[in-house]
């Protein structure tokens, strides 16, 4: 009975971790676009294709990750209310850190945008005749 639970364990955390992967990752760089274009002051094609390799680093940090805590350990495991509560804390685990790396996202995300106005501020200061052209 044990292994046809752990079975099912895998066949029910790899989909949810790897769809939730997917999920943040799409919601994530298709609303990075507008920031990334801020960033690199509208050149698009460094913009997208900066966000495209976040993108990608992001698939494979969280892919991995939820590989990395795949295993189910076997003692104790023998009902399924046991599978049930064992999913919980490995999905719920993968969630909160998912989470954690999505708002990492947005903070660097930030911090980019603030750093890119403060260096448009510095050049307008160093350059005032410019300005009044």
């Amino acid at each position: 009975m044990e292994n046809h639970l752990i079975l099912t364990a895998y066949g029910i955390y790899l989909p949810i971790s790897l769809l939730l992967t997917f999920f943040v990752a799409r919601s994530l760089f298709r609303n990075a676009r507008t920031f990334m274009l801020e960033i690199f002051h509208g050149l698009e094609d460094i913009a997208f294709a900066t966000n495209r390799l976040f993108e990608i680093g992001f698939y494979l940090m969280n892919v991995g990750f939820a590989l990395l805590i795949l295993k189910i350990p076997v003692y104790g495991f023998n009902t399924y209310q046991d599978l049930i509560e064992r999913l919980s804390v490995k999905i719920g685990g993968f969630s909160i850190y998912l989470g954690i790396m999505l708002f990492l996202n947005l903070y660097l995300l930030f911090r980019g945008r603030r750093k890119s106005r403060e260096n448009i501020q510095r050049e307008n200061i160093q350059n005032p005749l410019e300005l009044a052209k």
